[in-house]
């Protein structure tokens, strides 16, 4: 009998090749779609897992808030680590790591010279917190003293290429260090890095280190087995809480929090300042969604197909019944077939996701191999799978057909007489349900773009184009930053040079400063960007009250302040004139005096500008003129021959630091990868809204051609009084456009919700308007309008006199 249904179920699809191949294909296409969503979202949920006793780490996180709004810090002070160490018997272990300034590290070995971007300082903890596997050297004490460094294998091969580097000397920024260990990196461990070298290096001021409000390390413990991680969160809280109402200047609340390690890499993409390699719950939630909504319409369009073909299997069914078949055997063959076309979908599937894997890993950056689908787990996942598919496509086409009633099917010789009034309804649904979800898909798709547009777009209230910026480097250049500066300048292109801290797309510091109000002091929580003269001017922004800093006036290097607009209302000023002459105050960074204070005026006001990206609200922002801390050059450069540019630049460079490669990036590319997670998400929901839409019009094919095969001899009677071909497609149509329009309906509203909840995430966004609900309408009509026009204009061009003598 098995042998019997495969040879009916192979003669049906060769038989009707048009009609399975489209099943085929639209199967196939959800199917490959399930596999690659289901197998990325399989290797984001893997992160952290093979990390030991992943289980009981965590990461201390703060929240800060004020009078506006709350915000999650992902660094806390250094102090949290030493407390929670000491004080509470729960802990076993912490490991505090330093976040540092982005910039590369150049590494020496021999006549081996690399810039090296990803690595840290940490505590001599590091590898009892985070038991890495090591290839070479020991993790016991390999970060004790100040000159061990431990490196992944990939970085020391880059160095030295096979050999064993443990124990070699490795300069790094020409300070010595001693190679005590290498370890095999883990793609899926939430930090990327290629090495680590010990705290104690950076001899911190001990003052820093019993900070309660220096935010600049990312803490993580190790809890004992069996402890309760929300008791402990609790009762950490009430004790900072207690300690921050002692100290002085309390500038709001900083709330600590436990994150378990493995929510770390996706439910983090709203902290700030983290090092973390970060997913996005939302975006893999997103993407699971599309998967099935993808592989709903390919059922559904299964469904739709097998009705259409049904008239033709009728007279099959009724001689079958006639000869003894019962209901049960009928549909055991009929969903037998959904099964197997299920399965030659499945091998299609597999081969092009075997074809496309590669291509996801380049665009999303990671290593999934294919093999893990002929893992047993997971093999068995995907079988149960594809019976559930195949199953739950067949099963109502099975139930239709086998309750044919064969006097009827065999008198008429069609199935009409044998349908239920309820399968007209049931294929509409299957139609408006399939067009609203590709609705879905389209409105957010659009919106999307629209939003990274203009994140790409918008005017951020600063020139971006043609600026070039690189870290100092070397004593020379360090000792000598103003004549290294004119010596940019007069290189061709240059049009002018600013050297500072806190550039637009690049690191910047905050800090509290103190505002005077007739006498009484205000202390405000600002970001500080510690310029240079020429700051305001190479970054172009708009001076909209006083003044720009100017060398002429000897006030202004030590006594001057501009601040932005949002800094005129924060710290009470009203309005930017009225911030003229104002005082402000600060601790200056670096002072051995820790009560000195710099006092001065403010001389100018700047527009507000998008110094971090659009996902933060511009913030109090304080200027000021302070060489101490200036480490970045930014250049501005003529538009033309910019290689010329670069290369006059660089033979600067060579003349004042010869030792240290140049290293340089440009400010616009610095901003363009800010939304990198946004142009992969927006190409990624154009790549499965046509999915969804050609899947979809698959199905509307289908009852397209089950309607104009049903009504054959309606058409026929209409052509031969005289009914003209564009009437005929428009009956055949109005049907079908009237379920697309109530689809809409259902699924704009939606749309509307779930985008909109997507954009509050965004501080700067688009408005939703009516044109991307008139545009998608207007695309999803045309779009049924030509697919059932097609049937209708077949149906319309057939002859009248041949349709009506074989009814």
């Amino acid at each position: 009998m098995f042998r019997n249904f495969l040879l009916v179920a192979w003669r049906n699809i060769t038989r009707h090749k048009g009609f399975s191949a489209i099943n085929i294909i639209g199967l196939a296409a959800g199917l490959t779609v399930c596999i690659l969503i289901g197998l990325f979202v399989w290797d984001e949920s893997r992160y952290d897992t093979t990390v030991p006793d992943n289980d009981r780490i965590y990461r201390v996180y703060t929240e800060q808030s004020d009078n506006t709004a709350t915000q999650k810090l992902a660094v806390t002070p250094p102090i949290f680590a030493t407390t929670l160490r000491k004080d509470y018997p729960e802990v076993e272990q912490t490991v505090r790591i330093l976040m540092t300034s982005s910039f590369k590290t150049l590494f020496e070995a021999g006549d081996k010279k690399i810039y090296e971007e990803h690595g840290f300082f940490a505590d001599s903890t590091f590898f009892d917190v985070f038991r890495l596997n090591f290839l070479a050297g020991s993790r016991e004490n390999a970060l004790d003293g100040e000159t061990g460094i431990v490196m992944s294998a990939e970085m020391a091969h880059r160095l030295w290429g096979n050999e064993n580097p443990v124990g070699k000397q490795v300069l790094m920024n020409k300070s010595p260090y001693i190679v005590k260990g290498i370890f095999q990196k883990e793609p899926r461990f939430h930090l990327q890095f290629n090495y680590v070298a010990p705290l104690a290096a950076v001899r911190l001021d001990a003052s820093r280190m019993s900070s309660w409000h220096w935010h600049q390390f990312f803490t993580y413990i190790r809890l004992k087995p069996a402890t309760n991680a929300a008791s402990l969160e609790t009762k950490f809280q009430n004790e900072v809480a207690r300690i921050e109402k002692a100290l002085p200047d309390t500038r709001g609340v900083d709330k600590p929090f436990l994150q378990p390690m493995r929510k770390i890499h996706l439910y983090s993409a709203d902290f700030k300042f983290d090092n973390a390699a970060r997913g996005n719950s939302t975006y893999v939630k997103a993407l699971t969604l599309i998967a099935v909504f993808i592989l709903v319409i390919a059922c559904f369009n299964f469904v739709n197909l097998a009705t259409a073909r049904s008239l033709q299997r009728a007279k099959e069914v009724g001689v079958r019944k006639t000869i003894g078949a019962g209901t049960n055997q009928l549909m055991t063959q009929f969903i037998g077939e959904t099964i197997f076309l299920a399965l030659i979908s499945t091998a299609i599937a597999l081969a092009l996701t075997a074809g496309t894997l590669p291509w996801l890993n380049r665009f999303t950056g990671k290593q999934i191999p294919f093999h893990i689908l002929i893992h047993p787990v997971t093999g068995a996942a995907l079988l149960a799978l594809v019976l559930i598919v195949g199953i739950l496509a067949g099963f109502y086409p099975a139930l239709m057909l086998s309750r044919f009633k064969p006097v009827n099917v065999l008198k008429a010789n069609t199935a009409a007489a044998g349908q239920p009034v309820r399968a007209a309804w049931i294929r509409m649904g299957l139609i408006v349900v399939q067009f609203a979800l590709s609705v879905l898909l389209i409105i957010s798709a659009l919106i999307v773009f629209r939003q990274v547009d203009y994140l790409h777009n918008k005017d951020l209230g600063f020139s971006k184009d043609q600026i070039l910026f690189f870290p100092m480097r070397g004593d020379k250049m360090f000792h000598n930053s103003e004549t290294f500066r004119n010596e940019l300048l007069r290189s061709p292109g240059v049009s002018s040079v600013s050297i500072g801290y806190g550039y637009p797309g690049d690191a910047v510091a905050g800090d509290e400063v103190i505002a005077l109000h007739n006498g009484e002091k205000e202390t405000k929580s600002a970001t500080q960007l510690t310029v240079d003269y020429d700051y305001i001017k190479t970054l172009g922004l708009r001076v909209i009250a006083g003044r720009d800093f100017s060398r002429e006036m000897a006030g202004d290097k030590d006594h001057a302040w501009i601040i932005n607009e949002t800094a005129v209302r924060e710290l009470g000023f009203q309005t930017p004139q009225k911030a003229l002459g104002q005082t402000l105050q600060w601790h200056p960074w670096g002072a051995k005096n820790p009560d000195s204070l710099k006092t001065g005026q403010i001389i100018g006001v700047v527009q507000d500008f998008n110094y971090k990206s659009l996902y933060d609200k511009v913030q109090t922002a304080v200027i000021q003129i302070f060489p101490d801390a200036a480490w970045k050059v930014a250049v501005k450069l003529h538009a033309g021959n910019i290689a010329a540019s670069i290369a006059g630049i660089t033979a600067v460079w060579n003349e004042f630091s010869p030792e240290y490669p140049l290293e340089y990036s440009f400010l616009d590319q610095s901003f363009q990868e800010m939304y990198t997670a946004e142009d992969k998400l927006n190409t990624l929901l154009w790549v499965f809204t046509g999915l969804a839409i050609f899947v979809g019009c698959l199905g509307l094919f289908g009852l397209a051609a089950y309607t104009a095969e049903r009504r054959r001899k309606e058409v026929g009677i209409r052509k031969v009084l005289g009914a003209t071909t564009g009437s005929v497609v428009l009956l055949l149509s109005k049907d079908f456009i009237r379920l697309v329009v109530i689809s809409l309906l259902i699924a704009s509203p939606i749309a509307w919700y779930c985008m909109n909840r997507w954009l509050l995430g965004f501080a700067y966004r688009i408005d939703i308007g009516w044109s991307v609900f008139a545009l998608t309408g207007i695309a999803v009509v045309g779009i049924a309008f030509i697919t059932v026009g097609f049937q209708g204009i077949k149906a319309a061009l057939a002859n009248p006199v041949r349709t009506l003598h074989t009814e």
